[in-house]
């Protein structure tokens, strides 16, 4: 089967990694003088985020994995946390754990080091970014483990966004701006750029989560990286909720072989009251 690490982030994070674009700006407008980052209006520290993957195994769907997200206080900076895990009733389909840390100026929001550890059966991979945003490069270590990564010093765009630092970064967008549509550009750096776009599908609208009730959401669907899990016309939907929040609550997307679904399981620490529509 496909690498599990790959789906769990590329559905809840890879796919919102991107730039300061001219057609969204961040809420109340500000951003900093070079025209990147956005101060934060969205999350604290002490937020944390739980997410339920599920997966198609016709005609049933099976509860698959989690991933957390949590946020800490690191000086000047927030450190992003997110570590997923597969049950262990699906250890015979997938097996593994998956660390990943961002951590991100607190004025701009922008990334300053980035982590990836993934330990799934006989499958590892490590990754280490530290970005230079003044300069436009970052100096990468790249391989199985720590200790046999490959060091490379790559240049790369304004503003770039590491894969999980840019979900913070578009919770604190003014959604006011975006328009029912509108496609807004973006740029993905995972061992390299890749240049895609997410849609707008709609906004305001009610949507029930799992176990959770009715919210109102904002809909999008991201354009993916084709490979190992998705195919190149695999339309993906992720519903993010339509408060001062703004965290995702439900992404549902085909993949390569089979269907997932991932679902808010719990939240605690969130910086505004969370309520479902009456």
């Amino acid at each position: 089967m496909k690498r599990y690490s790959t789906l769990l982030l590329s559905l809840l994070v890879a796919l919102w990694t991107g730039q300061h674009s001219d057609t969204v700006v961040a809420q109340g407008d500000a951003v900093n003088e070079d025209g990147c980052g956005t101060p934060n209006y969205a999350f604290q520290p002490g937020e944390e985020v739980v997410y339920k993957i599920y997966y198609n195994l016709s005609p049933l769907w099976v509860a698959a994995g989690e991933v957390s997200f949590k946020v800490e206080d690191a000086g000047k900076d927030y450190r992003l946390k997110v570590n997923g895990f597969s049950y262990k009733s699906l250890e015979w389909f997938y097996k593994g754990h998956y660390a990943f840390e961002s951590y991100v100026d607190k004025n701009s929001l922008l990334p300053k080091v980035f982590l990836r550890n993934v330990q799934e059966k006989k499958y590892s991979r490590y990754n280490k970014f530290v970005f230079d945003q003044n300069s436009g490069i970052v100096k990468t270590w790249q391989g199985k483990t720590a200790s046999d990564a490959e060091h490379a010093t790559l240049d790369i765009g304004q503003c770039m966004h590491d894969m999980i630092s840019i979900i913070y970064y578009v919770r604190n967008m003014n959604f006011d701006h975006l328009r029912v549509g509108e496609s807004i550009p973006i740029d993905v750096f995972l061992e390299e750029q890749y240049p895609l776009k997410v849609r707008i599908l709609g906004k305001n609208e009610e949507k029930r989560i799992k176990g959770l009730g009715k919210y109102k959401t904002h809909h999008f669907s991201p354009e993916v990286v084709a490979g190992e899990v998705f195919n190149e016309d695999t339309q993906m939907s992720i519903w993010v909720s339509a408060d001062q929040n703004k965290i995702p609550l439900m992404i549902e997307s085909p993949v390569s072989v089979g269907q997932v679904k991932v679902v808010l399981k719990s939240y605690k620490g969130l910086r505004y009251n969370f309520a479902m529509c009456e």
